[in-house]
């Protein structure tokens, strides 16, 4: 239980004390919608700091707390804002990183949730490969995800991040089966539509045969078709010459540019491809 004297609401202490307004009440939940983004539970739990500056937490599961948290916003309440941005991120951080599609949505909703904006910051800068691993991964909204793939510095194979990217682009169209050999051509236009913006950001040379038979081709019809004969020959002769220019693999942190005759972009994915059992690889190549 966390209890507060310093600094309860004096404006709803006076209103309660006040006769000339003691007929005035706050209306919730859709019976009569004023406060419509708090729940009566949860108002119940407020008008409790309210009158008594008790706050009990213990009981609560995480997502009530962040609810909380939102209504003592909306509210006004500074002090109990303050202190459960704190409190979450201090002890409820896993829950938070977990859950960052709807701490991202409601980041911005308001600028009282200072520490928490610090926090997603700070994740995405920090730990961009968590995200995708976020039990709600699929509600991010889509500038933020084209943002997310174009980053080189995701610590993760880069068929997972496929993989992902696949998952978010079904929860946008729930018509679809997840089995693409379902899919009809009209099914693969709205994928694509749906991914457009992220798919250059897919390093598809750097996938592993293996990777690329069972992950890739299956969606062929996604991607532009001079792209996939590149990608095709680039599995059978690794020195031929993409027409289109190619991301270097993600998990390689080049000094420099790669101009070389010995060595292009090509190889270096090809290289990339015989060392994909190891999750984090990075070296630098100078040329």
């Amino acid at each position: 239980m966390t209890q507060f004297f310093s600094k309860l609401s004096q404006n709803y202490v006076e209103l309660l004390n006040d006769n000339e307004y003691y007929d005035v009440t706050i209306e919730v939940d859709n019976s009569n919608i004023k406060l419509p983004n708090i729940s009566f539970e949860i108002f119940k739990i407020v008008l409790r700091y309210i009158y008594g500056g008790i706050l009990l937490l213990n009981e609560r599961d995480t997502l009530d707390i962040f609810k909380i948290l939102l209504a003592a916003d909306e509210l006004l309440l500074h002090e109990i804002v303050d202190y459960l941005q704190k409190y979450l991120i201090e002890n409820k951080t896993e829950w938070l990183e977990q859950n960052f599609g709807l701490i991202y949505q409601t980041r911005f909703q308001t600028d009282s949730l200072v520490e928490i904006q610090k926090f997603c910051t700070n994740f995405m800068i920090k730990s961009p490969e968590k995200i995708f691993k976020s039990l709600d991964f699929t509600s991010l909204p889509e500038n933020f995800l084209v943002q997310l793939v174009k980053r080189d510095d995701i610590q993760m194979k880069e068929i997972e991040i496929w993989e992902h990217l696949l998952e978010w682009g079904l929860a946008q169209n729930l018509t679809l089966k997840p089995d693409p050999n379902t899919w009809l051509d009209d099914d693969f236009k709205s994928m694509e539509n749906t991914l457009q913006l992220c798919l250059p950001s897919i390093r598809f040379f750097s996938l592993s045969s293996k990777e690329f038979l069972n992950k890739v081709k299956p969606y062929k019809k996604l991607l532009k078709y001079q792209f996939y004969e590149d990608l095709i020959n680039s599995y059978m002769n690794p020195d031929s010459k993409p027409n289109e220019s190619i991301l270097p693999p993600r998990n390689i942190k080049f000094n420099g540019i790669i101009d070389s005759k010995i060595i292009n972009l090509n190889i270096v994915s090809v290289l990339s491809r015989w060392i994909d059992k190891t999750d984090r690889i990075i070296f630098s190549i100078q040329i």
